[in-house]
């Protein structure tokens, strides 16, 4: 398998898993910074099991399923998945929402854990790692979902997308330990937008293909239909925006 075919599969699932990982990091920060590291690292010990068990059911699941079925089914999912975080993103770019801000969610998590009662038990807060679990968990399921989903053409896809993954898990889990903050300077919506983007370049292009859509160029259609989707997506930046600068201008 060429790295033609390899990338547009890796970089998805990098970059996806990327912003999924910074917001489960804010969590667990906020969690070992007011209640401990034992129980922030409990809580993330199980969400990946508990997401290492979910992966291990669903991925031999699904290759049981018919090849074309799963295609147009990952396809639909991917392309609602992808549109809606390109819309916020659009959205937040042109100003008409509020940016993303990790360091007003670190704050509110730790505020919300102050408030708690501290109560120990078998050397952890349940809180503590209930809030723990539910974040990774959370943000790992999509994770998990986007690595499936983007491989969903050829089981032979989901090793390197899961290497994806585990790399920008890494990288975010190091960064945060060696910042111990939130990493709020991340430009998360730049990310955000790429990713819809590719996700949703993605859904297009597993739908067509569990429609019988034969593509121009097979995989390289990707890149096609991701350039159709980013000039889109930036045009509707500006539509967006325009309403916002005219009322300024008024």
């Amino acid at each position: 398998m060429s790295w033609i075919e390899l990338a547009p599969t890796v970089g998805a699932a990098f970059l996806a898993s990327l912003v999924e990982c910074v917001e489960a990091a804010t969590i667990v920060l906020a969690v070992g910074t007011v209640r401990g590291w034992r129980s922030a690292l409990a809580g993330t010990g199980l969400a990946l099991a508990a997401l290492v068990a979910l992966v291990a059911a669903l991925g031999p699941a699904l290759a049981h399923l018919p090849e074309r079925a799963l295609q147009l089914v990952v396809g639909l999912l991917l392309l609602l998945f992808g549109m809606r975080w390109l819309r916020k993103a659009i959205l937040r770019a042109a100003g008409v929402i509020p940016l993303h801000d990790e360091e007003a969610v670190f704050r509110s998590e730790t505020a919300n854990l102050r408030l708690a009662r501290a109560t120990e038990r078998w050397g952890v807060e349940p809180i503590a790692t209930a809030t723990a679990f539910k974040g990774v968990l959370l943000e790992g399921v999509e994770v998990a979902f986007l690595v499936l989903a983007v491989a969903a053409g050829s089981p032979a896809l989901v090793p390197p997308a899961a290497l994806g993954a585990l790399a920008a898990a890494l990288l975010v889990t190091l960064a945060a330990l060696i910042l111990h903050r939130p990493l709020s300077r991340v430009p998360e919506n730049t990310l955000k937008f790429s990713v819809g983007v590719i996700i949703s370049a993605f859904g297009i292009f597993w739908t067509g293909e569990g429609l019988g859509i034969a593509w121009p160029g097979h995989d390289l259609a990707l890149i096609g239909i991701a350039a159709a989707l980013l000039a889109a997506g930036l045009a509707g930046v500006r539509l967006a925006a325009a309403p916002l600068r005219m009322r300024e201008a008024g």
